[in-house]
């Protein structure tokens, strides 16, 4: 079996509603585990064959953005259409923090911030 790279991200605890990286970057929920009173305990999605988690707080040793108050991870993603991708997002309700361009090195892409704090690197090789 090929090792494969799934991120879990990190979510605060009580949300019901993480439609955003559906709305976002087409991803698709595979699968979705719930706390007793309905709010998520963990999302299992696919975005184009990749998979990643979201899962709630742990305060032993895991914590959303918003409870650390910044993000130690930048999740980059390779797509077809950068500025759409990128427009698609923040109609969902991320912020970004530094806008589409072309670099010297080859890559055309920007980065944003997620709803929950999540640093997004959106990005092409040209």
């Amino acid at each position: 079996m090929a090792t494969t790279f799934a991120p879990m991200l990190i979510i605060p605890n009580g949300l019901t509603d993480v439609s955003f990286y559906t709305k976002a970057f087409g991803a698709v929920e595979l699968r979705r585990f719930n706390n007793d009173d309905g709010t998520i305990h963990v999302v299992e999605f696919d975005l184009d064959g990749s998979v990643f988690h979201l899962h709630e707080q742990w305060e032993i040793k895991l914590v959303s953005p918003e409870k650390a108050r910044a993000s130690t991870v930048s999740v980059n993603i390779f797509v077809d259409d950068v500025d759409a991708v990128v427009d698609r997002a923040v109609a969902a309700g991320a912020k970004v923090t530094s806008p589409v361009q072309d670099f010297d090195y080859g890559y055309r892409q920007a980065d944003l911030i997620d709803i929950y704090g999540h640093c997004w690197q959106i990005q092409k090789k040209i």
